[in-house]
């Protein structure tokens, strides 16, 4: 991924000094704390973060504690996740309510959303105010995009523009805050602020829909996490909704016949789930959707005047080849 080695380096640093930090006790609260962020994540979220700070020419050291602040919560949002989706593996590795027990998880996920408010208190006094208001902001569109994730999983009708308005919550919002915080902590304008924070959205929606994709299409080495999950959890993706929304009377039929279906085993599920998608092209509308988000980013991106931006146009761009 097109992110400058120096960006990279300044984030891995500052999480494993972070880690190293923690106390060595209740070991279980904290070792999990450490496992969680020891898993290589892409770290994409403080990395736009600081590439949004140093487009606009402030201080890296200034925006650091923002960027792990976010990661923080990003993990601890993870480690919540995979508790309410079931998920046996992040990162090519068990999740935390695998490897420990539920109990666990729920603490440690806990206690690192209280580092990341402490991670956020850092920051130069002059741009708390903002900065916590944007992540306040953030956080709990985060929340509401999760419960109608977990909502949709029993609701029978659900719309793509139901599914692109909770991921607009669940996953675009700390992307869109990421980009807004970098440009705040550049003192950038304030339509500078809000034009980040646009496309921080586009991104974000950009990488929900490629993760999407590479739920059923990627490869779980490169992946790291179970093959078709979404549809081993009748996850109400754009995948699904659009196959609906293309499918003849018989291969709807079929689908409403998959979902729910506790009588054959998931790998029968997914391959048939996968087989109907292929059929009718859904990856391709996919994609197609993806490039819409891809120009607005590029359009709001355009309108400003800054240095070293194309440094994240590349960036969106290697969001939409991903394979991982």
């Amino acid at each position: 991924m097109n992110i400058p080695e120096s960006i990279q380096e300044s984030v891995k640093k500052e999480i494993d000094f972070f880690c190293k930090s923690l106390p060595k006790q209740p070991q279980e609260l904290y070792e999990p704390m450490r496992y969680m962020l020891s898993l290589g994540g892409k770290n994409i979220r403080p990395a736009l973060l600081l590439l949004t700070c140093k487009m606009f020419e402030g201080q890296i050291k200034d925006a650091l504690p923002a960027a792990i602040g976010i990661e923080l919560f990003h993990n601890f949002t993870l480690i919540h996740d995979d508790i309410t989706d079931s998920s046996p593996l992040r990162r090519g590795k068990s999740t935390v309510h695998v490897k420990w027990n539920l109990n666990v998880a729920l603490l440690s996920g806990d206690a690192l959303l209280i580092k990341s408010y402490q991670q956020l208190n850092k920051t130069p006094s002059k741009y708390l105010p903002d900065i916590f208001n944007l992540f306040n902001e953030a956080a709990l569109k985060v929340c509401e995009g999760q419960q109608f994730d977990m909502n949709y999983e029993t609701k029978n009708k659900v719309t793509i523009e139901d599914y692109l308005t909770m991921i607009s919550l669940k996953t675009a919002a700390l992307f869109s805050a990421s980009m807004g915080m970098g440009a705040i902590l550049a003192g950038a304008s304030t339509s500078d602020c809000n034009k980040m924070k646009v496309t921080g959205e586009s991104l974000g929606m950009l990488f929900q829909l490629k993760d999407d994709v590479l739920d059923v299409f990627g490869k779980s080495k490169k992946t790291g996490k179970q093959t078709g999950g979404d549809i081993i959890q009748d996850k109400k993706t754009f995948l699904l909704l659009k196959a609906f929304e293309l499918a003849k009377v018989k291969t709807k039929n079929e689908l409403n016949s998959l979902i729910g279906n506790t009588k054959i085993s998931p790998t029968e599920k997914v391959e048939r789930v996968k087989k109907i998608y292929e059929n009718l092209g859904v990856e391709e509308y996919a994609n197609k959707q993806m490039q819409l988000y891809f120009s607005r980013a590029e359009k709001s991106l355009a309108s400003i005047k800054a240095p070293e931006k194309d440094i994240l146009l590349a960036l969106a761009e290697d969001l939409i080849s991903r394979e991982a």
